[in-house]
């Protein structure tokens, strides 16, 4: 069998309801973890329905416990041809976000598929049980194509933690390095540019959330009696808050703002056009950085959001001073931001400013990571795309939210190329999730594709006889 003749053999497997099949099993099974539900109970994802199909495709399963307790276990499985060929690592995660059943459109459960049109409804359809399943389906074929050999090497790691955070991923990298050593890591999340467009993004944004938080008193005081004579925490908190960001989304505090966009990434995103899908919001054009587009401002700048203000009561107030007021922030960052100075630099602009009382505490951060544009690994990758579905690749320096790409990027030093088979609208952490059948299917000819392509070892950017060789500059 050959190439062309292997993907429409894909096709016709989806077309058939091969996916369709798949996938329903999966999304029956309520993996949350952002519930806070014991980790025995996501445990069974991992061994009753991953490890049986990637032993049935020739890969030694281990699971690994969490080394953070109280949190869900992991997979790393391998399937090893020859150490002289090159190593592939790719990643998924079984875990969602919460049902929210009574939210759900009537007729839709988060935990039964229902296909309407072009939408496959069900939690993790999007985010991630429809992703992973993808291009383990994809690979699936390609092994029976190429009559059980790949070409490569491979290692997949599941995890069951991603919706609160990966806690215990980085620290398994780092214990299980060695198991996990690879010449590059592709793997799928995250949305598409557009629904119609293949899409190739090369690391995240980074994420710092922080709180503001001001305790004047210990009780409210009656605003008639000592309105005028008492600080009020929430116009304080008003002043602070509007002091790090301006009317129209500007970040006002130099040090919190990311380098100069670089000629390569103003390049890449020159073309890229943001929303304009059905359910994409409308774009507001003088909001965040002036003189950026709205790909730059998105993929290539920084963006300070306030989540959520607390002061009084808001849906019952009362006549009376609240006695505190706290603010929830989050600055999204690219690579070259001083994150890790976060809480200093907000802490000196705050007290130069006068609000001295305003207590800064960061809650929780992600690094930033992008792998150069100009890596080989890029351009092969795109070329295989190309190749399979007959279009452009649309190339983000990264994607605008965050991953845990630092795990693979920084921890175990790979190139990261993420190939994701969702798009913006896609509901994923809300009420009615969806994956869409059309791009699943494109996706499931981009994957197959790739891995048929990685079975070729003279054409992919690797030196043959010198495996783990880093191609990222």
């Amino acid at each position: 069998m050959n190439r062309e003749q292997m993907l429409a053999s894909m096709a016709r497997w989806f077309d058939e309801g091969g996916l369709l099949a798949e996938l329903s099993q999966r999304i029956a099974q309520p993996t949350p973890s952002d519930n806070k539900e014991p980790p025995e109970l996501l445990e069974p994802y991992l061994t009753q329905e991953m490890a049986p199909l990637l032993t049935g495709m020739g890969f030694t399963c281990t699971l690994v416990t969490n080394p953070v307790p109280g949190t869900g276990p992991l997979l790393i499985a391998k399937r090893e041809e020859s150490p002289s060929l090159p190593t592939v690592l790719t990643y998924g995660h079984g875990d969602v976000i919460s049902g929210q059943d009574a939210s759900w459109r009537q007729g839709l459960s988060p935990w039964t598929l229902c296909v309407d049109g072009d939408r496959w409804y069900g939690r993790g359809t999007a985010d991630n049980k429809g992703q992973h399943s993808i291009n383990l389906a994809a690979l699936r074929h390609v092994l029976a194509a190429r009559q059980g050999k790949l070409g490569f090497n491979l290692t997949v790691l599941l995890e069951m933690g991603e919706e609160v955070g990966s806690p215990g991923l980085r620290e398994v990298c780092q214990q299980e390095r060695q198991h996990l050593q690879a010449d590059v890591f592709m793997a799928s999340d995250g949305p598409r540019v557009h629904a119609q467009k293949p899409t190739l993004f090369l690391g995240s944004r980074g994420i710092v959330n922080f709180a503001l938080r001001l305790k004047s008193r210990q009780r409210a005081y009656h605003s008639g009696n000592w309105g005028g004579v008492l600080t009020n925490p929430g116009v304080v908190m008003a002043h602070a808050v509007a002091s790090l960001v301006g009317p129209t989304g500007q970040i006002l505090v130099p040090g919190l703002r990311p380098p100069a966009l670089g000629d390569d990434v103003r390049q890449a995103l020159q073309s890229v056009v943001i929303g304009g899908d059905s359910d994409d919001p409308d774009i507001d054009d003088n909001w965040g950085q002036p003189g950026l587009s709205a790909a730059e401002r998105l993929m290539g700048w920084n963006t300070l959001e306030v989540l959520a203000l607390g002061c009084g009561n808001a849906e019952r107030p009362i006549n009376a001073i609240p006695p505190s007021a706290v603010a929830h922030c989050q600055l999204r960052f690219v690579p070259g931001t001083p994150w890790q100075d976060l809480q200093h630099i907000v802490r000196h602009h705050l007290d130069t400013h006068g609000f001295t009382e305003v207590e800064v505490e960061v809650l929780a951060a992600t690094p930033a990571t992008r792998l150069p544009l100009d890596n080989p690994w890029v351009q092969w990758v795109t070329r295989s795309i190309s190749h399979s579905v007959n279009k452009p690749v649309t190339v983000l320096p990264n994607l605008a939210g965050s991953l845990p790409n630092d795990a693979f990027a920084d921890i175990l030093d790979l190139p990261t190329l993420w190939i994701p088979h969702s798009y913006p609208a896609c509901s994923q952490h809300a009420p009615n999730e969806h994956l869409l059948a059309s791009v699943a299917r494109e996706g499931l000819l981009m994957m197959a594709g790739i891995f048929w392509d990685l079975g070729d070892p003279a054409t992919v950017p690797w030196r043959p006889g010198s495996t783990k060789l880093k191609v990222c500059a």
